[in-house]
């Protein structure tokens, strides 16, 4: 028991200082998005509080066109590409997990041949333009609408499902599609969390092929717009559309400006993460098979 506890102690310590590591920059942002355009620099490096109050950055931020529009284009390739992902991904693991079909070892090793040789990004951009997708929001949602890696761990999840609890359903005349909707879904919930939250993350990260594939602004996701204005330091796409007066504008901290658009991007995922967390903790086969 004291071996226990020293050792939890030391992992708890561990666990502690990586918190912090992980929090601190992140509390340092919103304290700086929320501090007066005028005392920003009197807020440190490791400061998690703000100097003063103001929401001016956030105002700005909202009342920008382009960053509403830019927004509302993440959402919609993140909840389509998400669902798309999901459905795709589900459908063909329980093919390839509970069936049997002529040529599944062949569809297996092509699996596995296109997760370790992916095509380069010259084949990739030929095949999109071929398609016709340049310039879509189908470009992003598509692009790798199954991702072999997250479909193994799901074809992984589906084989532990207890044979009987199939065989019983067989026998009471279900067929492919009721196990698979009323079984075997319902009993993967924490798998398909797990999927839901790296694809989610995934499509609401997404900038590089955005950069590549779409070239009209209007379509641009949140991510593309907050590299122009943090990365690239084009403060001309903030404030883009906008009329502001030339002491606001000699007022403004672009520094806390950047950390407030961060913050805006960060806050979807912030939220995601306690509702997807929550099936980690359920049991899967809770009431499935009793002895």
């Amino acid at each position: 028991m004291r071996r226990m506890s020293w050792s939890r102690t030391i992992i708890y310590t561990i666990l502690f200082f990586v918190s912090l590591a992980v929090l601190i920059p992140l509390l340092n942002l919103l304290a700086m998005s929320l501090s007066s355009p005028d005392r920003v620099n009197e807020l440190s490096g490791l400061g998690i509080f703000p100097k003063g109050f103001s929401l001016i950055n956030y105002e700005i931020i909202l009342s920008n066109p382009m960053i509403l529009k830019s927004i509302g284009n993440s959402v919609f390739i993140t909840i389509v590409g998400t669902v798309l992902n999901l459905t795709l991904t589900s459908i063909t693991a329980y093919v390839l997990a509970r069936t049997n079909f002529v040529g599944k070892n062949f569809v297996l090793i092509f699996l596995i041949a296109i997760m370790v040789f992916e095509p380069s990004m010259i084949t990739e951009y030929l095949l999109v333009k071929d398609l016709g997708l340049l310039n879509t929001y189908a470009s992003l949602i598509f692009y790798k609408a199954i991702n072999v890696y997250y479909l193994f761990i799901l074809m992984r999840f589906f084989q532990e499902i207890p044979e009987s609890i199939i065989e019983s359903a067989r026998i009471d005349g279900a067929g492919h599609f009721r196990i698979f909707t009323r079984i075997v879904l319902p009993l993967s919930k924490p798998a398909l969390a797990t999927l839901t939250l790296f694809y989610g993350v995934y499509h609401w990260n997404e900038y590089f092929r955005a950069t590549i594939y779409i070239s009209d602004p209007g379509k641009w996701p949140l991510q593309v717009v907050l590299r122009q204005f943090v990365v690239t330091q084009d403060n001309t796409t903030m404030l883009a559309g906008m009329n502001l007066s030339p002491e606001v504008l000699a007022s403004l901290d672009f520094a806390s400006l950047q950390s407030s658009t961060i913050v805006i991007a960060i806050i979807p995922l912030l939220l995601l993460y306690p509702l997807i967390l929550k099936y980690f903790t359920k049991g899967t086969m809770d009431g499935g098979v009793k002895d």
